[in-house]
């Protein structure tokens, strides 16, 4: 690695761990010539690009911020934390990309992102689906509370808290 501070190609590596749930490497070094400390990230390239069949047939190349834009847009003022909302992208970014090929259904994207945000919050998950699912009247969208309502995600983590031993 070039020296950030005297732009040396001599150094050495003091520490390595993972970062980022093990999708990155974090090496601590130091320059050999100026003895200063520095920290490099080493990230998997996505090389290969993955393309989205939309529902009229044609064909964009894969942009997570357009999940972004639509996640955002359905929490909108939600108390749901920004951190929580790019895991939700990058989550399914990782799934598509370790799923699919070459090739993704656009429903199948929005299908994901339903999924998730309905584990996430109810609220959230009914803006996404009503337009995700094209719902064409209120009588759709008091249909999907309703199922909604009778069958809620189960809380992350929680298990059966009030389950007798």
């Amino acid at each position: 690695m070039i020296c950030p501070y005297c732009g040396i190609d001599d150094d050495r590596v003091i520490d390595s761990r993972s970062a980022e749930s093990g999708a990155v490497i974090r090496r601590r070094r130091a320059c050999n010539g100026c003895a200063r400390r520095f920290t490099t990230y080493e990230r998997v390239e996505k090389t290969r690009r993955l393309i989205v069949i939309k529902r009229d047939g044609s064909r964009d190349p894969f942009q997570s911020e357009k999940i972004l834009a639509g996640v955002q847009a359905a929490c909108g003022k939600r108390p749901i934390p920004e951190a929580t909302r790019l895991e939700l992208v990058d989550a399914i970014e990782d799934e598509l990309h370790r799923e699919f090929e070459h090739e993704v259904a656009s429903v199948e994207i929005g299908r994901r992102v339903a999924e998730r945000l309905r584990r996430l919050d109810a609220i959230a998950y009914l803006r996404y689906a009503s337009e995700h699912y094209e719902f064409r009247s209120l009588d759709d969208l008091l249909e999907e509370g309703q199922v909604l309502k009778a069958n809620p995600p189960a809380a992350p983590d929680q298990g059966e808290l009030f389950a007798r031993p």
